[in-house]
């Protein structure tokens, strides 16, 4: 009995002691309660982002990327990742509303979403059509097609160059997007001479780039730029005016004039207006009222401004194929020795500026591809280069108070850029 007794009060020792010793550690250290301010002193834990690859997370699947080989059909994919016939059949018409797959391009990337179980079912295919969109076939539960966009990121940019050889070369130099040359040339076609860039001439240019993912997919909005030629600035803003956005300089001119600066791009001039040159066929001296300018075959002419073809036919003996166009009452304008004609370009059409009329070629007497461009006013031969065709549609006037407030940062902007220090030692 007393044993029993003493088991009872070892056991009672046992479950009482460590109550009565928690009562009074907690009664010495009181637990503050939960409040706003507690909350907030406590660290949270976050939880990260999935990384999503075309919107599927990457973790949950074990992913092989390729690309499209000579000859491969999507069918060939889809069997080599282990999909047989009937499914294959199903996801071709299940991608007709969405994608025509016959128009898969060699090169072009595709990406293989397999399961990773011991299985390795393939769950998702995803096939990039360019650089922005994709096509994803989801086979989960049943077969899914569906089209998608990646997302594009807008990043402002400032550039700035000093040419010792050409625009484009410059941007290379200078790890810029090379599309910004042909940007800049655009935007400045009706005032610098592209043809007759110097060393030393210099720009400076806002503009935007876009990208998808890390990668560069093209030259976007350019909001300001300056280009200097020949020791002249030439500014160029863009403006909406009556919600039409257009290029203006800084006293309110449009840059776009009646007459591109030159019928081609990215040559060189092999020989100039001239009332008495030495013929290199002919071999005797004869007036060459034109402008040849030296190009490969088969690159692109275009309409130096809108007008109606008075001509469009061939001259043995003199300028091959050729094409006159009459812009108005003053101007006109020929292309000679042009290895072929645009499409719908005849007698009586006619054309806008900057519309493809024909290509470079070597008809007729000539010792090379090239362009024979000549301009009439009013029936008189005159030096191309030399044409100051006025500008069109200024800022109204009404408008230029806020045009002038608009364009006051971006000319601060530009001002304040400076060029590169290594280009402008070289010049001097």
């Amino acid at each position: 009995m007393i044993k029993k007794k003493l088991i009872v009060a070892v056991v009672v020792a046992i479950l009482v002691i460590p109550a009565i010793y928690f009562a009074i550690h907690r009664y010495k250290h009181p637990v503050s309660p939960v409040t706003e301010e507690t909350l907030d002193s406590l660290s949270v834990i976050e939880i990260p982002e999935p990384e999503l690859l075309y919107g599927l997370p990457v973790d949950s699947f074990a992913i092989e990327e390729s690309t499209i080989k000579r000859n491969q059909f999507l069918a060939d994919v889809f069997l080599k990742a282990g999909v047989d016939y009937p499914t294959i059949n199903t996801i071709v018409e299940k991608t007709k509303p969405v994608f025509d797959v016959r128009k898969i391009k060699v090169g072009n990337r595709y990406t293989l979403f397999y399961s990773q179980d011991t299985l390795k079912q393939l769950n998702h295919f995803v096939y990039a059509i360019d650089n922005t969109d994709y096509m994803v076939v989801s086979l989960t539960d049943s077969i899914h097609v569906y089209r998608d966009v990646k997302e594009t990121r807008i990043v402002p940019k400032t550039a700035t160059g000093v040419i010792n050889s050409s625009l484009w070369v410059t941007m290379t130099e200078h790890d810029i997007n090379p599309l910004l040359a042909i940007e800049l040339s655009e935007i400045f076609a009706w005032t610098v001479d592209f043809f007759g860039i110097e060393k030393g001439d210099n720009f400076k240019v806002y503009y935007d780039e876009q990208y998808v993912d890390s990668v560069s997919i093209g030259i976007g909005k350019i909001h300001s730029a300056v280009f200097n030629h020949r020791g002249r600035d030439y500014y160029a803003f863009s403006y909406a005016e009556d919600s039409v956005e257009h290029f203006f300089d800084e006293q309110g001119q449009s840059l776009r004039k009646a007459f591109l600066k030159a019928p081609l791009k990215f040559s060189r001039i092999s020989s100039r207006f001239s009332h008495s040159r030495l013929h290199p066929v002919l071999k005797i001296r004869r007036p060459h009222h034109g402008i040849d300018y030296a190009a490969p075959t088969g690159t692109p002419v275009y309409a130096l401004g809108d007008g109606r073809v008075i001509a469009r036919a061939y001259q043995k003996r003199g300028g091959g194929n050729y094409i006159k166009i009459k812009h108005n009452s003053v101007y006109t304008t020929v292309y000679m020795h042009l290895h072929g004609f645009a499409k719908g370009i005849s007698k009586g059409t006619h054309v806008k500026q900057g519309q493809l009329i024909g290509y470079v070629g070597s008809t007729g007497l000539s010792t090379g591809p090239h362009l024979d461009f000549r301009v009439y006013k009013n029936g008189k031969p005159v030096d191309p280069l030399k044409i100051d065709a006025p500008p069109v549609n200024p800022v109204k006037e009404e408008n230029m108070p806020a045009f002038t407030m608009f364009i006051e940062p971006l000319k601060h902007q530009l001002d304040s850029l400076q060029l590169p220090v290594k280009e402008i030692t070289k010049e001097n």
